[in-house]
């Protein structure tokens, strides 16, 4: 470093790194925006900018070479010292997000509550009953419906000793049981039923009586459709136990195969026999024979003591 006169002249500049002292001169350029637009522009601009730079640095106190001038000219130029930034990747932007949580995370927060919020709800009032209801299904077709299913089995054997129910008892075991072991949780909830119903026909006890009230039929008579030339005759009957109260039994219709638990039908008989009860009741409005059939426990077949092939109608 040159020694500054004692009356006052310019200090001589220091020496300055040439590497540094260039990106200096490139920063003064960039600062100066109307000195880069006017000095770069037309021939001999490098020149002009370079006389423009070294009076800028001479009034500054700092002396610099042209050398060090021309390079941080031509390095502006190739903008070597110019900072360009990288382009949005995800390191950038999660940076960004975080420097900036301050701003979007209790909105954030409040979204994500509310989500979990919904995710609730739907858990508890959609997801959770299924599994329940799913766990409930398996648990019946392993293990509830087997177990129903034997048990009813074994009340039909322990009811009759017919061989008719027991094999039809056997067949509707076998089915169930396949059922429920295939997943087919309707087939095997009917195979049970059917058991049951077995069952209980032939738990039943009870007599077939034709009713014989005042002012109610004891016989009708239908033309069938298929032929209208012909008549069907019925007695209508009633199913009663020991004590005279009404029994409901299943009952197929025979005009449109509608099967119903009833107290009460008409029962298809021989046109003869329906005019003998015909007879009967118009002599002294009193059957004297009213009972026509009789179940007995142990058994699905009913012991009719007039001529019958079985059918039914449910309405007259």
């Amino acid at each position: 470093m040159k020694a500054a006169p004692v009356n006052g002249a310019v200090k001589a500049a220091p020496a300055l790194d040439e590497t540094m002292l260039a990106m200096d001169v490139v920063d003064t350029i960039r600062h100066a925006d109307r000195l880069v637009e006017r000095e770069l522009e037309g021939p001999g601009r490098q020149a002009r900018l370079r006389d423009r730079l070294r009076e800028i640095y001479t009034s500054q106190g700092i002396e610099v070479a042209d050398h060090v001038l021309d390079a941080g000219i031509l390095a502006l130029e190739e903008k070597r010292f110019a900072y360009t930034p990288k382009g949005e990747g995800w390191r950038r932007t999660l940076g960004t997000a975080w420097a900036t949580r301050g701003r979007w995370g209790k909105f954030a927060a409040a979204g994500f509550g509310g989500l979990v919020l919904i995710w609730g709800v739907y858990y508890f009032s959609v997801v959770a009953p299924r599994a329940r209801e799913a766990a409930a299904i398996t648990r019946e077709l392993e293990t509830e419906l087997p177990r129903a299913l034997r048990a009813e089995h074994d009340r039909v054997l322990a009811g009759t000793q017919e061989a008719p129910p027991r094999a039809e008892a056997a067949r509707l075991l076998a089915e169930g049981e396949a059922a429920a072991r295939a997943g087919n949780l309707t087939e095997a909830r009917a195979r049970r039923t059917a058991l049951n119903d077995l069952a209980a026909r032939l738990a039943a006890a009870y007599t077939v009586r034709i009713v014989n009230r005042p002012g109610e039929p004891s016989a009708v008579w239908r033309v069938p459709a298929a032929n209208p030339r012909a008549r069907n005759y019925y007695l209508i009957v009633e199913a009663v136990d020991r004590d005279g109260r009404p029994v409901e039994v299943p009952i197929t219709s025979e005009e449109d195969g509608r099967v119903t638990r009833v107290s009460r039908w008409a029962l298809r008989v021989p046109e003869a026999e329906f005019e003998r009860v015909r007879r009967d009741k118009l002599a002294d409005g009193i059957i004297d024979q009213p009972v026509i059939g009789q179940k007995a426990a142990g058994s699905t077949t009913t012991n009719w003591t007039v001529e019958t092939n079985g059918g039914a109608i449910l309405s007259w």
